[in-house]
């Protein structure tokens, strides 16, 4: 194939799984129970035509921004996150989780992550691929989790 541009299909961070705000078990949420405050701040992605006209493959490397809590035990979190590809009516095609580790040094709260990069390979003819897919991050969230989302809001 010529050195033509591979079309993207269009990708997004889920509003109601942006943020991840995990409080000690039983203390409420209150801010002193705060463990981890973690928010997907963006991604870099790039398209390229599979091999043997297998479809498109992205590349995709998502940014994480994570804050320690006062209630954080230890100096790591462990981040799950999920990346979605769906249909123009939102069926979910593939969903694969993830875990971004992260490590707070000893006298730093806030860290700036960037997630591992990730391969997604979309069958089928690529312009036709990206016209009628998307790609959705968000993170895995609790009931508890994603109910502090939507009562707050896009942040």
């Amino acid at each position: 194939m010529s050195n033509a541009t591979a079309p993207c299909p269009r990708i997004a961070i889920l509003a109601d799984a942006a943020d991840l705000t995990r409080f000690r078990p039983g203390g409420g949420q209150d801010l002193t129970a705060m463990e981890l405050n973690a928010s997907l701040s963006g991604f870099q992605a790039k398209c390229d035509y599979a091999p043997r006209q297998a479809g498109l493959d992205v590349t995709l490397t998502p940014n994480f921004n994570a804050e320690r809590g006062p209630a954080a035990q230890g100096r790591t979190a462990e981040i799950p996150y999920m990346v979605a590809v769906v249909d123009n009516g939102n069926h979910i095609l593939s969903r694969a989780t993830y875990t971004m580790q992260v490590e707070f040094p000893s006298n730093v709260s806030r860290t700036k992550n960037e997630g591992e990069e990730l391969s997604i390979r979309i069958p089928g003819q690529p312009q036709a691929a990206a016209a009628q897919k998307r790609i959705l991050l968000g993170f895995v969230l609790s009931p508890e989790e994603l109910a502090l989302n939507r009562q707050r809001g896009p942040r």
